[in-house]
C-alpha cells in the first residue's frame, strides 16, 4: 500500500517540442474519449501514450538535455525536491522532456504546482547559461504546464517506474543516455 498522500507521474517538456496542431489534436481526442464515456483514467493513459510517443519519435524543437550540463542541472533540481518534503521515486531525463515520479506526503503543506513551477524557474535560469547564444531572453525554455497522472497503487507504481527506467532504451537513444546518471529509479 502506498503511504498516505499523493504519488504522481509527471512529464515536463521543453517549449516547442510538440507542434501546436498535434497538441490540439491530442487534447481533442482526450475530450472525445471522455465525452464518449471512456473511464477517466483509461482516457488519461491513452492520451499519455500518444503524447509521449510524439515526444519520443519526433525530433521537433529543442533537445537541450543532450547537453550533460543541462541534464545535470535538471537532475540536481529534481533531487532538491526531496529537501522540500517530496519523495523522488524515480526520474528520467530525455533530450526534450523528463519523467518524474514524486510522492507528496499527506499534511506536508506543500503544493505540487508550486514545486513544479519552482523547478521550471530554477532549471530555466540554470540552463539558459548554456544556451544563451541560441535562446533569446524572450524565448520560452519550458512548455508551461505538465502532464500529471495520479498513481493509484503499488502495482501501478512499479509499472510506471519500470517505464521511466526503460524509457531511454525504448526510444532508441544511444548507450550514453541509457547508462547516464540521469535515469534514477
Amino acid at each position: 500500500m502506498l503511504p498516505p498522500g499523493e504519488t504522481v507521474f509527471l512529464t515536463l517538456r521543453l517549449h516547442g517540442t510538440v507542434p501546436a496542431a498535434t497538441a490540439r489534436e491530442l487534447q481533442a481526442e482526450l475530450r472525445q474519449a471522455q465525452e464518449a464515456g471512456t473511464e477517466h483514467r483509461r482516457a488519461q493513459k491513452q492520451f499519455f501514450a500518444r503524447f509521449d510517443a510524439v515526444l519520443d519519435r519526433q525530433p521537433i524543437g529543442p533537445r537541450y538535455f543532450e547537453n550533460e550540463r543541462m541534464a545535470e542541472a535538471l537532475a540536481g533540481e529534481i533531487m532538491m525536491l526531496e529537501e522540500t518534503g517530496f519523495i523522488v521515486h524515480g526520474f528520467s531525463i530525455l533530450p526534450n522532456h523528463a519523467h518524474l515520479v514524486l510522492h507528496l506526503p499527506a499534511h506536508s503543506g506543500l503544493a505540487l504546482a508550486k514545486a513544479v513551477d519552482l523547478l521550471h524557474l530554477r532549471t530555466d535560469q540554470l540552463c539558459r547559461r548554456h544556451v544563451r547564444p541560441k535562446l533569446p531572453p524572450e524565448a520560452k525554455f519550458w512548455q508551461p504546464g505538465w502532464f500529471e497522472y495520479v498513481v493509484e497503487d503499488e502495482d501501478e507504481l512499479s509499472r510506471i517506474l519500470a517505464y521511466v527506467g526503460e524509457n531511454t532504451s525504448k526510444v532508441g537513444l544511444p548507450p550514453r543516455f541509457q547508462e547516464w546518471p540521469y535515469v534514477a529509479v
